[in-house]
């Protein structure tokens, strides 16, 4: 299979401290998997050393069993067989379709070339669009050329960097969704490097978050937003609540009310009660575990966001909630909680 296998790898860019720091990462051959992390966290530099374009001061970096960086280890980009999706498509605008699908096809000759391209284009569900010119084409339209041209030399993985971010709201969505079952129906493996957290949580099998130079986690979508390692990386995945909180066996009791607890750490006695907005339910005063007085309202659509001040809290917490939109600043309101929450120790 075509799995990832990323090892301790060290990259920095003179004195100080290195931007990749010892990060280890594994994708699953045929999974994609979603890096995320705050600006500067190393995304982009952890993309160039996989594909070759950097050097790592040390570590390994391997794709379907064999090394392509490590000691004594260096392939160049061109023999490492990763293919890539650079943010906007970054098509060559002198040529066409076909043959911008045809670039990275060598040892072929010109009738297997041409099947391979047909193929390909069938897989991004662009047939018959071989002759057209760059120009000529939508950015979504462009965005699976440019996947087309990279799974084209048959890759054991994909690189995308950013590969969305140039597309409006509307035609994002569904160009990720073209991508991800083109990508599956290829068998490829492949990485994405985005600083969306909606898109990596709706898109990915796998998501990594980096922080200080090391993956902070990295687990299924459920697992990531669910749970979280600590309450950084739930604030960072997510809007997240987090009030202090004492454990009793497999119990939580907050401000808020009192929660069952998914996992509870040995020994933890107090600590930071991670919840989602979404297990906050508003409720009239008198069936609440607390009340509050709404601060602000956030409309969105599909749903909409309630800031409410609680009694005895000293931030105050977000509720999401769908459906007709009843609430205003300054009305009283009472709160419950629902679901199961995790529990971090306190840092200070």
């Amino acid at each position: 299979m075509n799995e990832l296998e990323v090892r301790r790898v060290v990259k920095g860019y003179g004195p100080g401290a290195p931007i990749l720091d010892g990060l280890d990462l594994s994708v699953p051959g045929g999974a994609l998997a979603a890096v995320l992390g705050p600006s500067g966290c190393g995304k982009t530099t952890l993309l160039r050393v996989i594909a070759g374009f950097l050097k790592a001061d040390s570590g390994t970096v391997a794709v379907a069993g064999r090394t392509l960086s490590g000691p004594g280890v260096h392939l160049p980009p061109e023999r490492r067989r990763i293919g890539i999706v650079p943010q906007e498509g970054a098509l060559f605008p002198h040529l066409s379709v076909a043959r911008n699908i045809a670039f990275g096809l060598r040892g072929l000759d010109r009738a297997a070339k041409r099947s391979r391209v047909g193929e390909m284009l069938d897989l991004v569900g662009l047939p018959g669009y071989g002759e057209r010119m760059p120009h000529e084409l939508s950015g979504g339209q462009q965005q699976r050329v440019a996947l087309a041209r990279a799974l084209a030399p048959r890759p054991h993985l994909v690189l995308l960097d950013e590969p969305f971010s140039a597309l409006d709201s509307g035609l994002r969505g569904v160009v990720r969704a073209e991508v991800r079952a083109v990508l599956r129906e290829s068998g490829a493996t492949g990485l994405l490097v985005t600083h969306d957290q909606q898109e990596a949580l709706s898109t990915a099998d796998l998501v990594a978050v980096l922080r200080d130079g090391r993956v902070a986690q990295c687990a299924s979508p459920q697992q990531l937003y669910h749970r979280p390692v600590d309450p950084w990386l739930a604030s960072f995945v997510g809007d997240a609540v987090l009030v202090p909180g004492t454990v009793e066996k497999d119990t939580a009791t907050t401000v808020l009310g009192r929660v069952p607890l998914a996992t509870t750490p040995e020994g933890l006695r107090e600590g930071v009660v991670l919840l989602r907005p979404e297990q906050l339910r508003l409720t009239g005063p008198e069936e609440a575990d607390v009340e509050g007085v709404v601060t602000e309202v956030r409309f969105f659509g599909h749903d909409a966001m309630i800031t409410v001040a609680v009694d005895g809290l000293d931030r105050p917490v977000d509720i999401r909630t769908s459906g007709p939109l009843r609430q205003e600043p300054g009305r009283r309101v009472g709160v419950r909680l629902t679901g199961q929450a995790t529990v971090h120790p306190h840092h200070d």
